[in-house]
């Protein structure tokens, strides 16, 4: 169809996200993808500085994932999980709980990292029902952060400047903490510990659990933080009986130059929520890991099963595309190709430090940010990478890079050649 006509009709039909019904800014038009490209229908090429929101990991058409992908299509494309299981979904299981930190030993396979989320929510809550404690039901959490779309996670959304304060008085009221002080490699601060352990001290009798985005927080900020941090967190907890959950959605499989942030920090959570980069950006898929004492917990309830069952739940294809995809990324050195993009990210934004308007520059494993004294223009940081041959994503203050780690150290420059300029446009 001609691009026009196909133009007009999103407009006339298509709500894209964050965004109005009709839009005001018409979207790009990508007609495919390779490697770290997407070709537009004008004919122009992007670099995806994106990772197409941090998923496609190993880019796109990956010979290997396309592959994985028709072998199972060629067997079976879906069937129902209760009741019935397959190999893709078992082995995916086993793997993550080799991968992941120890004592998680339950996978909860799902359909988004915001799904994830609430199952992991309503783990600990069913968790504390079960035990009799039915005054636990609320969560605390830092300010900054950000957890999906979905009602609860919304709630442990940054109640003030999320994009969700127009829920506020019909969501749950959690606990929220200011957020952790900034810099990956700055000293903990002893009295930020201490408001910590005064917080969850004080509503450790109506706390299910604690919730944060170790290391990172993505979308409320792209903020970094120490992980220790994460290690008092797991101290409060078990001194005080409160269940903690890491949201690794972001995080997850590489990015932050371990392969899980909590690794940074050497503790395990009691649930861990894994998406985004699960299936390397083919299929939607998520995950929401815990202990054998929080599953057992549930198990020995009035009620003694999770309540919880997507249509899609296990999707063959998910499972034979994430099988595929985590032994892409562990059969390749991965860190160093991640410590490769952080090199050309610090390299290539180093002239962005002295831009006026700008804040702050920083980069963690392959993770780009250059912060602003302002809002970003988008419409104007987007053309300005655009024309420099990039496909960036601002939001709020931030121009930021999440590359696939298969980008040459050509494109890295190009991608932070374009932060650049859009912050210089912006």
């Amino acid at each position: 169809m001609d691009p026009a006509k196909l133009l007009a009709l999103d407009a006339r039909h298509v709500w894209h996200p964050y965004a109005p019904m009709p839009g005001r800014v018409e979207p790009l038009l990508v007609t495919d993808a390779s490697g770290v490209r997407l070709r537009l229908a004008d004919g122009r090429e992007l670099v995806d500085g994106m990772s197409s929101w941090w998923a496609a990991i190993h880019g796109y058409r990956h010979p290997v994932l396309d592959a994985a992908l028709a072998e199972q299509a060629g067997r079976m494309s879906h069937v129902m999980f209760g009741g019935l299981t397959h190999e893709p979904a078992i082995r995916l299981a086993t793997k993550l709980v080799e991968l992941t930190p120890p004592g998680l030993e339950h996978v909860f396979l799902c359909d988004s990292g915001s799904v994830s989320v609430e199952v992991a929510v309503k783990m600990c809550l069913q968790y504390w029902q079960s035990l009799g404690r039915k005054g636990k039901r609320r969560l605390l959490t830092w300010r900054g952060g950000y957890h999906g779309d979905t009602f609860h996670p919304m709630s442990v959304c940054d109640p003030d400047d999320g994009m969700h304060s127009l829920w506020r008085g019909v969501l749950p009221e959690q606990v929220f903490v200011p957020e952790p002080p900034g810099g990956f490699g700055a000293p903990v601060d002893g009295s930020y510990v201490d408001m910590l352990a005064r917080e969850i001290e004080e509503h450790a009798d109506e706390l299910a659990a604690v919730i944060v985005e170790p290391v990172v927080q993505g979308a409320g900020g792209m903020r970094f933080h120490n992980p220790g941090y994460l290690r008092a967190l797991r101290e409060l907890t078990r001194a005080h009986d409160v269940l903690l959950i890491f949201d690794e959605i972001a995080t997850g499989f590489g990015r932050t130059g371990a392969l899980f942030a909590a690794g940074h920090a050497g503790v395990t959570p009691d649930v861990l929520c894994l998406g985004k980069a699960l299936t390397g950006g083919y299929l939607t898929m998520a995950a929401a890991l815990c202990t054998p004492e929080v599953a057992g917990g549930i198990s020995r309830g009035e009620l003694p099963v999770l309540a919880h069952g997507p249509t899609f739940m296990g999707n063959p294809l998910a499972s034979a595309v994430a099988n595929a995809s985590i032994d892409l990324l562990l059969d390749h050195d991965w860190q160093g190709a991640v410590r490769r993009i952080e090199t050309g990210l610090r390299e290539g934004l180093s002239g962005a430090v002295d831009l006026p308007g700008v804040a702050d520059v920083r980069v963690l494993g392959a993770i780009g940010v250059v912060q602003l004294d302002h809002d970003v223009d988008m419409a104007a940081a987007t053309k300005v990478a655009t024309e420099r041959g990039v496909w960036l994503r601002p939001f709020r203050d931030l121009i930021y890079a999440m590359p696939p780690y298969v980008c040459t150290d050509a494109e890295v420059r190009t991608i932070a050649a374009a932060m650049t300029a859009a912050a210089a446009g912006a």
